[in-house]
């Protein structure tokens, strides 16, 4: 009911369906080669417990997700990257 020129305004739900689409920050930015002696970049691609994050989750293409993995196996091996960490972030 409306009392003078005051409405009545009911709070509405976010859209459930939309989502934020994601990209591959490589493809964006141009990035031919995913340098494995820099872990400071590799560690966005790694969770809390050292373990590599899923393509679905970080947005990467395949090409790109293969490289990323490729060079954090080669930073863990030259003892860059931990294997195993608790709550490395």
């Amino acid at each position: 009911m409306a009392i003078g020129n005051e409405q009545i305004k009911f709070l509405t739900a976010n859209k459930i369906g939309a989502y934020k689409k994601k990209y591959c920050r490589f493809k964006k930015s141009g990035i031919k080669y995913i340098d494995y002696k820099d872990p400071e970049y590799l560690l966005k691609f790694v969770n809390e417990q050292g373990k590599i994050v899923p393509r679905r989750i970080s947005g990467n293409s395949l090409k790109y997700q293969r490289k990323v993995a490729t060079a954090i196996k080669r930073a863990r091996h030259l003892a860059l990257m931990p294997f195993v960490a608790d709550l490395m972030k």
